[in-house]
């Protein structure tokens, strides 16, 4: 079956659109007027492959309705066109029409999500599918939709911790170009005027704001041009694995973003093991999901170590890439059997940690900056005033 987008008039003339699941669009204007609607247009719903898929928030929501419509003893099917029914979004509409679609024809929901990748990702179809497997479909996917939201709020509060940063370098960088281009040559006449010699500090103020003023389209141009360049430079595997490295290598940024993915890996995987994915499944959506690369290399060299028959705990140990908290609690699970609880508990740990880390970063980041800009300030009344104290000497 596809899905197929239509303009309609109802009962009472007004005009109407929407998404219909049909094998043909003769089907679909069938249906319509089943439903007392007059079709006027109908389109297959075809997505561009440069579309966004769902963003976290819709995709998270979608997932806490599905759980607890499947819940209550819906069939799939039903659930899906209530979904659908209920999205505000044509984006959220159309790709759960295509998902009932594909499931109608009879495939399996994680295969039917296969299909919108952009918006289901490759440790949520994991999820799903192990959910259908086991038989506890709903269940897991309320566990799904907690470490969505776990996730989204951990994102949102960084962001929100790093937005006041952001907007005093960019104040701090405005006042100090505008002090440059504009109020600096303004009071440097004056002194140009009376001939005098003017301080070092005073000189290269003056040279400095000249520059900015005669070449600021140029510097734009080679600012836009490098970052395209890195952007794709960073394109390239080798090259995205050294940048990765440094800046593991970095002291403070590199444990942050150990941290970040040291979270988003054992939250994946404690979820995919409860519910019931196997394993190295599990393993292999847990790599998908590192932003670095080391990281994910060494998620996959653990791989290949349980695949040969070493526990899950001296993999992880050998790669020497994730904190020892989280060995010591992934072998006290598989000793324990309670694997999925104590990866739930690290995955906590260093979430809290990371949160701590971030605070510490930012409480020292803001003085900081404050005081950078402090200073650039501070260079640029010293050169205006220098001259001032040089004449009122000589006048003395």
């Amino acid at each position: 079956m596809e899905a197929f987008r239509y303009q309609a008039l109802d009962a009472a003339g007004r005009s109407v659109s929407g998404v219909v699941q049909a094998d043909t669009p003769r089907e679909a204007r069938t249906q319509l007027r089943a439903r007392g609607l007059l079709p006027s247009a109908i389109r297959k719903n075809a997505r561009h492959p440069w579309a966004r898929g769902l963003s976290a928030a819709e995709l998270s929501l979608l997932t806490r309705q599905m759980a607890t419509l499947l819940d209550s003893g819906l069939t799939l099917e039903q659930v899906l066109t209530a979904l659908a029914e209920e999205a505000d979004a044509p984006m959220t509409r159309e790709v759960l029409a295509g998902v009932k679609a594909e499931v109608m024809a009879g495939a399996s929901l994680a295969v039917a999500l296969g299909r919108y990748e952009r918006s289901f990702p490759e440790f949520y179809r994991a999820l799903v599918r192990g959910g259908e497997e086991s038989g506890a479909l709903p269940a897991v996917l309320q566990q799904l939709a907690d470490y969505l939201d776990a996730r989204q709020a951990l994102r949102q509060k960084t962001s929100l911790a790093l937005l006041y940063p952001v907007l005093v370098a960019v104040v701090a960088v405005a006042i100090v170009t505008g002090l440059l281009v504009y109020v600096v040559p303004q009071v440097v006449q004056v002194f140009q005027q009376s001939r005098q010699a003017l301080p070092l500090l005073t000189r290269a103020l003056i040279a400095l704001s000249d520059f900015l003023r005669a070449a600021w389209p140029y510097l734009l141009f080679m600012f836009i041009t490098l970052a395209t360049m890195i952007h794709v430079a960073l394109r390239r595997p080798a090259l995205r694995r050294r940048w990765h490295a440094f800046i593991l290598c970095l002291p403070g940024l590199g444990v942050l973003a150990r941290g970040v993915d040291t979270s988003r890996f054992a939250s994946t995987l404690a979820i995919l093991v409860a519910g019931g994915v196997p394993l190295l499944a599990a393993l292999a959506s847990g790599a998908r999901v590192m932003g670095n690369a080391l990281m994910r290399e060494a998620v996959e060299r653990a791989i290949e170590r349980v695949r040969e028959g070493v526990s899950l705990a001296r993999a992880l140990g050998d790669t020497r890439a994730f904190p020892p908290l989280l060995v010591h609690l992934v072998a006290s699970g598989e000793t324990s059997g309670k694997l999925a609880q104590m990866l739930e508990r690290a995955a906590q740990l260093e979430t809290r940690a990371l949160e701590r880390r971030l605070a510490v970063f930012l409480t020292l980041l803001e003085p900081l900056m404050i005081l950078v800009m402090g200073a650039a300030v501070l260079m640029i009344v010293l050169a205006i005033l220098l001259p001032i104290i040089e004449i009122n000497q000589l006048v003395r």
